[in-house]
């Protein structure tokens, strides 16, 4: 095992036979697979488990002459490289948002205005998620270069060029996010599991809750993806494990990333499956048959809910708020049999214990406003009282829901943030559009946080969290051992 991160469970001595604290440089890989092989044990390199940065270490080690176990470097690059995935997407049929590569400062804004707003930008050359932004105008793609061209370590590199692209999506508003982990040996494949986002398509998967398996898809749109999968892992010869990410709009099926490796999510649908995934998957690297497992689809009668921890609270001023840089440092599950309770559950072992009365605050964005409706009168029905600004209170009662009016920050006191502090809200749903909007809410955020008010900043959560705190008032928590439920799983 080679790793240089202290926090992850791979440096624990007992993981492995050998553990190298250095670096994930080819330089310094390359020096241990040397000594490794001086001493005969070294048979081939698995790169799969490690997130994005040994991928890139791929082609280095096969090009040195290193065996690089499971999926082969030039299929890494094909998932990798944005032309060659295109013209392999194209080749199947299959369907991606519009999208442009600028290889000059001046060719992002003709890009944004051709394929249309929003759009998700990102540079090329980052890994994680670091530096994707969501722009909705022209003049924002202008101020993302020029804040890009800040991170630079020198002055004379150009901000956009060849060797320094800037990769630029169509963004789908309001799609449904799905993950699909997937295992394949190149002739068969196996779908390990398929997990619904709570959030909106452009929030990071890492910080995204999910749900497994997914609770509002359809069995058609369910096949389909499991087509698409299929058909991708064997086009890209995959073996051992590969993630995608589709987004859904509209009923139509797009394809957002595939990663021919291991994702984040791997651990968790292992624990919900009952099935060793990582175990599997090593196996087929290193040469076994996949259907030799003799693996079959797993029925659940059980769904589990992902959800991400964050560690806003440990760093004064920072903005709660999600988007496509990925925040979270760790997440927890919520199991059960309905998606209402295992959400519930989610929430509070991820530390936001839900309230079953109280006031809630809304402030939306346009966009939401009308689909804000039903999850608000469900919670008047359940006693709650709802307080809203005054664009989002017209909004409210001309649908029939009663509020009470709070000013914005900005409109004088006594304002939204001294309600909060004086604990006079339980819940608050935030939603917004825009640089100046997400600004002007960032202290209803903040101080939802500080004084640990359960707070969402997507449509999604809300509606998501309305269900959990009827289902929690509805019944007490159940408690369960994790293998009884893998136990029932077959």
């Amino acid at each position: 095992m080679v790793n240089c991160n202290p926090e992850t469970v791979s440096t624990d001595y007992d993981t492995s036979d050998r553990l190298y604290f250095e670096p994930l440089t080819a330089e310094d890989v390359l020096e241990i697979i040397r000594v490794e092989q001086s001493k005969g044990k070294l048979l081939g390199v698995i790169v799969q488990f490690g997130g994005q940065t040994p991928l890139k270490l791929a082609q280095a080690l096969s090009d040195a002459g290193v065996p690089i176990l499971g999926t082969s470097p030039d299929a890494i690059d094909l998932a990798e490289d944005r032309d060659r995935f295109n013209v392999l997407i194209d080749s199947l049929g299959l369907k991606q948002p519009e999208s442009g590569i600028a290889r000059a400062p001046g060719e992002a804004r003709a890009i944004a205005d051709r394929i249309g707003y929003p759009v998700v930008i990102r540079p090329s050359y980052v890994l994680g998620g670091r530096g994707m932004e969501i722009l909705h105008d022209g003049a924002a793609i202008e101020r993302y270069i020029a804040r890009l061209s800040l991170t630079l370590s020198s002055p004379s590199e150009l901000i956009v060029s060849d060797k320094r692209p800037l990769l630029i999506d169509r963004y789908l508003t309001d799609a449904v996010e799905v993950d699909v982990d997937c295992l394949a040996d190149g002739k068969d494949t196996f779908i390990a599991g398929i997990m619904e986002h709570i959030e909106e398509a452009g929030i990071h998967s890492g910080d995204s809750a999910c749900s497994l398996p997914p609770h509002s898809l359809s069995p058609e749109i369910i096949a389909e993806i499991e087509r698409q999968t299929r058909a991708l892992a064997l086009a890209l010869k995959v073996v051992g494990l590969m993630n995608v990410q589709f987004a859904i709009k509209n009923g139509e099926v797009y394809i957002l990333e595939v990663n021919p490796r291991a994702s984040r999510t791997v651990p968790f649908v292992a624990k919900v499956i009952g099935l060793p995934v990582a175990a599997i998957a090593a196996q087929v690297m290193a040469g076994k048959p996949l259907a030799s497992f003799q693996l079959r689809p797993v029925k659940l009668d059980h769904i589990a809910v992902k959800e991400a921890v964050f560690p806003f609270a440990r760093f004064p001023g920072v903005d709660p708020v999600l988007g496509p840089e990925m925040r979270s440092t760790g997440e927890v599950m919520g199991l059960d049999r309905d998606f209402a309770m295992a959400f519930g559950k989610s929430q509070i072992g991820a530390g936001t214990p839900l309230p079953s009365s109280g006031t809630v605050f809304v402030s939306v964005r346009d966009s939401d406003k009308d689909r804000v409706i039903a999850p608000l009168r469900d919670l008047a029905a359940m006693g709650f009282k709802i307080i809203a600004t005054r664009g989002t209170k017209r909004h409210l009662e001309a649908n029939g829901v009663h509020c009470e009016v709070v000013n914005k920050v900005l409109e004088g006191r006594p304002h939204i943030v001294d309600a909060m502090k004086n604990r006079d809200v339980a819940l608050v749903f935030n939603t917004t559009e825009g640089a100046k909007a997400l600004s002007d809410s960032k202290d209803i955020r903040r101080t939802a946080l500080l004084n640990h008010i359960p707070y969402y900043t997507t449509l999604a959560g809300a509606l998501a969290v309305t269900r959990a705190i009827a289902a929690l008032k509805a019944g007490s928590v159940q408690v369960a051992p994790l293998q009884s439920y893998s136990k029932r799983a077959s």
